[in-house]
């Protein structure tokens, strides 16, 4: 079976960086499936399931490992399996906090050109964890679309806008439903050929649904909500990649109920609340728009210009982005300690007792 590579996002300046590598020689694809301990890689002559060399498995942190969306080289060592030995040079990442820290993070997808941030016209709208994953890309030039589902049921429409105004001119929003035909079509328009879309948002919220609706055929498994927690039952595990016929890649990704913040860009914190542009007009220079005197983000929330909420997540993703700095150069300053005190034992003269 033979694939065109370019439909994936395969360009000429990934062919420059593979010629650059000392295995230029070897076979080239995209991870388009992460498992524990392999990967399946998409390339021109087939799907393949790779492992990682030992040097890539011991030699890399964990956020370095292979994740959906990564270019890779690769050695065939039978008819179907392969072994990785090189990243090429990532960009477009989307990173989440890893489940349990407060300094690791973990890559979630690669290459990405869009993220359709998924939420449902239910009680798991939230304009909050919206602002949450657009802060998580705001680096990474990566464009956010806003997607709700299930436009078919009651909901003020009006109310929702007036919850996402902020947001709006940054995203565009779409109201979609799979039983309204035209709404699918509207955000399938958005997608180019050779673009990667990702899927984010809660368990529950009909990612995997859309991607069917989107592609038009039955290709992620979807299950109903259950009725005691109102999440998705036996919904995606995993981030898995599908190419849309005559478009671009989809990209599916498991519940997440909140993205923990990897960002530590209080400029892009700014821009994603819309609190920036109030920022410059505050009499000191160093205002933290808390309580101080001549600030004009607190003047533009007493005046109703900025929402109350929209002030209170940005004071909570500004804590979470100095706690997670914070996090990661202590972590760094203890494994240089570390690194240090190996060094030293090693060069040491061994005593005899």
């Amino acid at each position: 079976m033979m694939n065109n590579l370019s439909l994936y996002g395969w360009s000429e300046s990934l062919f420059q960086q593979k010629q650059a590598s000392i295995f230029k020689d070897h076979m080239h694809g995209r991870v388009s499936v992460t498992h524990k301990t392999c990967y399946e890689v998409v390339s021109e002559e087939g799907f393949y399931i790779c492992e990682l060399t030992g040097n890539m498995l011991y030699g890399r942190e964990h956020v370095e490992y292979p994740c959906t969306g990564d270019w890779v080289i690769f050695q065939l060592v039978d008819s179907n399996r392969g072994i990785i030995h090189e990243l090429l040079p990532r960009k477009k990442m989307l990173y989440r906090l890893k489940s349990g820290s407060v300094s690791e993070k973990q890559a979630i997808a690669s290459y990405v050109d869009k993220a359709f941030i998924v939420q449902s016209i239910d009680d798991n709208f939230n304009a909050r964890r919206t602002e949450r994953f657009m802060l998580q890309i705001a680096d990474e030039e990566i464009q956010p679309v806003l997607v709700l589902t299930k436009s078919d049921l009651a909901f003020n429409k009006d109310e929702i806008k007036n919850a996402l105004k902020h947001l709006s001119d940054k995203a565009p929003v779409f109201f979609t439903s799979i039983s309204s035909p035209d709404s699918i079509e509207q955000l399938r328009e958005v997608m180019l050929p050779g673009e990667t879309a990702v899927f984010i948002g809660s368990s529950g919220v009909g990612k995997s649904t859309l991607i069917n609706a989107l592609c038009g055929q039955e290709i992620l498994q979807t299950a109903a909500i259950s009725g005691s927690t109102g999440k998705g039952k036996h919904t995606s595990t995993r981030r898995e990649m599908i190419l849309m016929e005559g478009s671009g890649v989809l990209i599916d990704t498991p519940g997440v109920k909140v993205f923990g913040v990897t960002n530590d860009n209080a400029d892009a914190l700014s821009e994603v609340l819309d609190i920036g542009r109030f920022e410059g007009q505050c009499r000191f220079r160093d205002c933290q728009h808390i309580n101080e005197k001549g600030c004009a983000v607190i003047e533009a929330l007493e005046n109703g210009d900025i929402d109350n909420g929209v002030y209170e997540n940005y004071l909570k993703l500004r804590r979470e982005a100095w706690h997670y700095t914070t996090s990661v150069q202590e972590k760094r300053k203890q494994e240089k300690s570390f690194s240090k005190m190996v060094k030293k034992g090693k060069n040491s003269p061994f005593k005899k007792y």
